[in-house]
């Protein structure tokens, strides 16, 4: 039985999922193919996904493949109860609400878990963690899984270095329609969505330190720019440094950043990229939000010791008072401030990342038994497929070679 905030919103939600499934153009193809083949007739899905507009599309489209789903929420923050409402009204087993304690956060996975599923789509890597290390003996029914996120896949390789990982998973944010576009233009335009609407601050000439230059950092930092801002990058990595520099922004040592940002944006998938070394240095009123998967970026328990009071400013915004005066601005109480203040990426963006996702499950039930217990890339033929689809939804058309240009290549 679903565990939901209130099922009497489901209308809302309702109309939030239909307004999504209109702009995700791939995937409404890949349902259209799921409904007549049934590539997932039989099989359980436990899902661990941002609980909001686009995710719950996915899942219908999975339900249409003949998929049991159980799913729930990736982040206390991000369950949108409207949309929880509606996947639970329409009859997918789900345990998310807004605004969880750790508690009932760590309940929700287990619950589905406990259904004994048969392929795993995970956003972070809790769910894939607590199968390895409370649900073992579920381990069997397990066919592979999907990882959405580079902080997860970080998680996946660590565990395949130590050969603990039981059961293949899938690459799915290794995939070039998933990182190339969700990661760059999904990530940065959400992050400015979320920071825009919850504080109501002009960006233009603000200067903005973003940490990390990968892709998200990369897409963060370009939308800064368009907005107006004066872009700080602060990185651990050479070549990334570099492309950072060449890029026009500047690049210095978080010290350094930490005594002239106006906005801290980190997005790196590490702990402790902001600390008391850093606030101590800080102007007042800054703001520090993170758009890394877990909220463990900014150190808020060392924050909280530095400061004196703390005090709601504003919705979703906690003012720390140092000793000295200042305040610090923490944004989502530290959480994905594009998610937990605002709906996260575009549809159209989440178009091609859940239809890899979608064809990365079929891929796993067609595959049964015959793939390694280790991360996976996604087939090249997916990423073809969905760009391809998104391509032709664009109504954009490519050249293709001739037989005499293959011959020349080598193809």
């Amino acid at each position: 039985m679903s565990d939901v905030r209130n099922i009497n919103l489901a209308p809302d939600g309702e109309r939030k999922i239909a307004w999504a499934a209109r702009s995700m153009p791939v995937l409404n193809g890949i349902a259209e193919d799921f409904k007549k083949t049934k590539p997932l007739e039989g099989l359980k899905v436990a899902l661990s996904v941002h609980m909001e507009a686009k995710t719950a599309y996915l899942c219908r489209v999975m339900e249409m493949g003949g998929a049991e789903m159980h799913v729930t929420g990736c982040n206390p923050l991000s369950t949108q109860d409207d949309v929880a409402a509606a996947v639970a009204a329409g009859g997918i087993d789900v345990h998310a609400y807004h605004a969880e304690t750790a508690e009932e956060y760590e309940r929700h996975l287990c619950t589905v878990l406990e259904s004994g599923p048969n392929i795993i789509i995970d956003d972070g890597g809790d769910l894939v963690n607590l199968m390895h290390t409370r649900y073992t003996h579920l381990i069997s029914n397990v066919i592979g899984g999907c990882e959405e996120t580079t902080t997860g896949i970080h998680r996946l390789r660590a565990m395949a270095r130590a050969k603990t990982l039981r059961f293949p998973m899938v690459m799915v944010n290794e995939a070039d329609c998933k990182h190339l576009f969700d990661n760059r233009y999904g990530t940065g335009q959400s992050v400015w969505d979320g920071i825009n609407r919850t504080t109501n601050l002009i960006v233009a000439g603000k200067m903005v330190v973003i940490a990390g230059y990968g892709w998200c950092g990369k897409g963060t930092a370009m939308r800064a720019k368009g907005l107006g801002a004066r872009v700080i990058v602060t990185e651990i990595d050479p070549v990334k440094a570099i492309e950072a520099n060449m890029d026009g922004f500047d690049v210095m040592p978080m010290a350094e950043a930490a005594k002239i940002g106006d906005v801290f944006i980190t997005v790196t998938g590490c702990n402790d990229v902001l600390t008391k070394e850093h606030f101590a240095l800080m102007k007042d009123g800054v703001i520090l939000c993170n758009a890394g998967h877990f909220n463990v970026e900014i150190n808020l328990n060392q924050l909280d010791e530095l400061s004196k009071q703390r005090y709601e400013a504003r919705k979703n915004i906690e003012g720390y008072i140092m000793e000295d005066g200042r305040t610090l601005f923490v944004l989502a109480e530290g959480r994905l401030v594009n998610l937990a203040s605002g709906d996260g990426h575009p549809a159209e963006i989440m178009d091609m990342s859940f239809s890899i996702q979608a064809l990365s499950a079929r891929y796993l039930a067609e595959n049964r038994g015959k793939l390694p217990a280790d991360v996976v890339a996604v087939p090249l033929e997916i990423d073809m497929e969905v760009a391809s689809r998104k391509l032709k939804s664009m109504d954009k058309m490519i050249d293709v070679l001739s037989e005499e240009q293959k011959k020349y290549l080598g193809i």
